[in-house]
């Protein structure tokens, strides 16, 4: 069986803790790893291989979390633009069941589970038993959804009504009353967006109901889609593609709908209000997030019931109960708690005024390693910047500043026009606005460096890339 993960995310309800760059499943939320890392760990058991869906610009990021837990075989499906769940899923569909024409002793093994790679789940072991579940119906020729049995009336779920395994009807967000009759009747349960059938059932029962978005798919999938562990989706063809959720396309209208009810410690994390949920503990007054050693305890008198999420800043609490308190290194969030759905509210203000702040975090992630902005004041820049061994930067040049490097540790290996050099620690060089210039690390240790960026506009779109190995 393969794991098709879905990867999108727009970083929206969790800021400023998550941003466009780095949505929820990528930040390290609980025991130093991201709900994305969770996710693929949580799936290998139950599957022999991972098809990751993800926008192209987080791609090395999931990338470089991949490869500090698993060896597992994976291939990835890049997004240009997010067409909703139906589309993502189909184009995985397809090139699994392209891949597999090919090889006539994987026909067999056509079963996929889809999941969202942003939900924690706590109880591994009734997991498992739901994914069993679900693949022997499966393997019949059904699509299987998830069903999460309710523990309160939430109005920020879908539900799925059903009679045993069979399912009656998907229901949408429904207001508190409804709700509460919903868990009072006893056969409703939350739709977790969680799914399991054969690519081929579900690519047959997209072509009956939703025949315009299956063939804008099929004209989408690249050539190459049986060999690539990478496939690339034309940005055109993809904007092609209708809009829809799988719910709408194909779930709501086949007769082929089955659920498992199961209940597996489930939560989709879509508020600092659940957040505050996982993190509380029983013996304490407040959520701390994180809980690491090297983390500043927080000082709280006479508070209790705020959810405190640093990671450098001491932050003191008095005669205060029932906020969410959430401290970045650039923006600081502060909300009575029942009220972080109106956080959204707050990004949309942000992208108004300074827009960076709902993209990207001063630490920011790239394919070749990161940068950290230390300073951002008018006419300069200073940034701490790490590459990875056997990794460079696009050959590049910028039209408004001049660069300032000076070498930590490490090595510099430093390109200037048609030079090329090293610079090595506590040496430094200077790169003059318009110039040509890459740097690379052709050693076995991160090179860390200082950056100074001078001149009359230092944003990250002041970049003209003439060769990049990464594509961008």
């Amino acid at each position: 069986m393969i794991n098709i993960i879905l990867c999108g995310g727009s970083g929206t309800r969790l800021w400023p803790l998550s941003r466009t760059m780095l949505p929820k499943q990528f930040v390290r939320l609980f025991d130093g790893r991201s709900l994305f890392q969770d996710t693929v760990l949580r799936n290998e058991p139950v599957c022999t291989q991972s098809f990751i869906v993800s926008n192209q610009n987080q791609y090395f990021l999931a990338v470089d979390q991949l490869d500090q837990i698993s060896n597992q075989p994976c291939k990835f499906l890049l997004e240009p633009v997010g067409r909703n769940t139906a589309p993502a899923i189909a184009l995985a569909c397809m090139a699994i069941v392209n891949n597999q024409a090919r090889n006539e002793s994987e026909l067999k093994d056509d079963l996929v589970l889809v999941t969202t790679s942003d939900h924690l789940v706590k109880n591994q072991a009734a997991y498992e038993v739901a994914v069993t579940q679900a693949k022997a119906i499966a393997e019949q020729g059904y699509l299987v959804t998830f069903g999460i049995k309710p523990t309160y009336p939430e109005v920020g779920f879908g539900y799925i009504e059903s009679d045993g395994s069979d399912v009656r009807s998907f229901k949408e967000k429904p207001d508190l009353k409804t709700a509460q009759s919903y868990i009072e009747q006893g056969n409703y349960y939350w739709n977790s967006g969680m799914f399991c059938f054969k690519a081929s059932v579900f690519l047959d029962e997209l072509k009956i109901h939703a025949p315009e978005l299956y063939q804008a798919c099929l004209n989408a999938l690249p050539d190459n889609a049986e060999s690539s562990i990478e496939l690339n989706i034309d940005l055109a063809l993809m904007e092609s593609i209708p809009e829809d959720s799988i719910d709408y396309a194909v779930m709501e209208k086949s007769d082929k709908v089955k659920v498992v009810p199961c209940d597996m410690g489930w939560s989709d994390l879509g508020s600092f209000d659940a957040l505050f949920d996982e993190v509380k503990q029983a013996d304490q007054d407040n959520a701390i997030l994180p809980r690491l050693d090297d983390s500043p305890e927080p000082i709280c008198i006479d508070s209790k019931n705020n959810l405190i999420v640093s990671r450098d800043r001491k932050i003191a609490l008095i005669d205060v109960d029932d906020l969410l308190i959430v401290d970045t290194s650039d923006a600081i969030l502060i909300s009575k708690k029942s009220s972080s759905q109106k956080v959204k509210q707050v990004v949309a203000e942000i992208k108004k005024t300074a827009p960076e702040l709902a993209e990207i975090h001063r630490l920011a992630h790239r394919p070749w390693g990161t940068y950290e902005v230390l300073q951002d004041s008018e006419q300069y820049k200073v940034k701490r910047i790490v590459v990875k061994p056997g990794s460079k930067l696009s050959l590049q040049k910028h039209f408004h500043r001049n660069e300032h490097w000076i070498v930590v540790s490490g090595t510099a290996t430093v390109t200037v026009e048609s030079d090329t050099f090293l610079v090595r620690p506590n040496e430094s060089t200077y790169i003059q606005m318009g110039q040509l210039h890459r740097l690379e690390n052709e050693g076995k240790i991160d090179l860390v460096m200082v950056e100074v960026q001078v001149g009359e506009y230092t944003g990250e779109d002041d970049i003209v890339r003439v060769d990049d190995v990464y594509g961008r």
